[in-house]
């Protein structure tokens, strides 16, 4: 089965492309101005995505799935016995979901009116303040640990990764919480996320 993943460099689409690095699922990767709402190949991207945002998952019946979460255990469905997802049905499923979940609503939607260059600037601050609240109680749940489950590399741990690598980028210093930032590093190390990112033309730590 084809699948084709369309992203824009570095946004949250990150997170499927890791997916499908680290399962070994070769997908059809199409590009995405966000801006202009065009693919590289010159498509309307409203028509592929009315919701206009990355990423879309494509498969070769004409399927679409959106919403990152979803896409990514979708992926890891298609290779349950790759592990990066638990069991369905089991209790630790519903925690990697209780992170997805987290790391949509708290993290990636608090980081984007950073990048809106009509935010206002008290609106601002008030983000970066809720952003450091959150690295805090983050960098308490990792105390001790290798990644968001634990020892094991899940799904939540690519969605995690994905927006914490805007920090740099918007002046927020991971530093500030070791925990977060070793494990933002950890992640970053591993050889597949290396791939996706290199693919995208990224890179971590991202460049000065």
């Amino acid at each position: 089965m084809t699948m084709k993943l369309y992203f824009a460099p570095g946004a949250c689409s990150l997170a499927p492309h890791i997916a499908a690095s680290e399962l070994g699922i070769d997908v059809d990767l199409e590009q995405v101005d966000i801006r202009e709402k065009k693919t590289k190949s010159g498509k309307d991207y409203w028509s592929i995505n009315p919701k206009g945002q990355v990423p879309v998952l494509e498969l070769d019946n004409g399927e679409r799935f959106t919403e990152a979460p979803v896409i990514l255990q979708y992926l890891s469905d298609q290779k349950p016995a790759a592990g990066l997802a638990p069991a369905s049905g089991s209790a630790e499923r519903y925690r990697m979901m209780e992170w997805l979940n987290f790391v949509g609503s708290e993290m990636h939607k608090t980081y984007g009116p950073l990048f809106r260059p009509t935010t206002p600037d008290e609106f601002k601050k008030l983000s970066r303040e809720v952003i450091g609240r959150r690295l805090e109680w983050l960098d308490k749940q990792l105390a001790g640990k290798q990644y968001l489950m634990g020892d094991k590399f899940t799904l939540a741990d690519m969605y995690m990764f994905a927006v914490l690598r805007w920090s740099p980028g918007l002046g927020i210093d991971l530093s500030k919480w070791p925990n977060v930032k070793a494990y933002a590093d950890r992640v970053g190390a591993r050889p597949k996320v290396q791939e996706a990112l290199k693919a995208e033309g990224l890179q971590w730590p991202p460049a000065a």
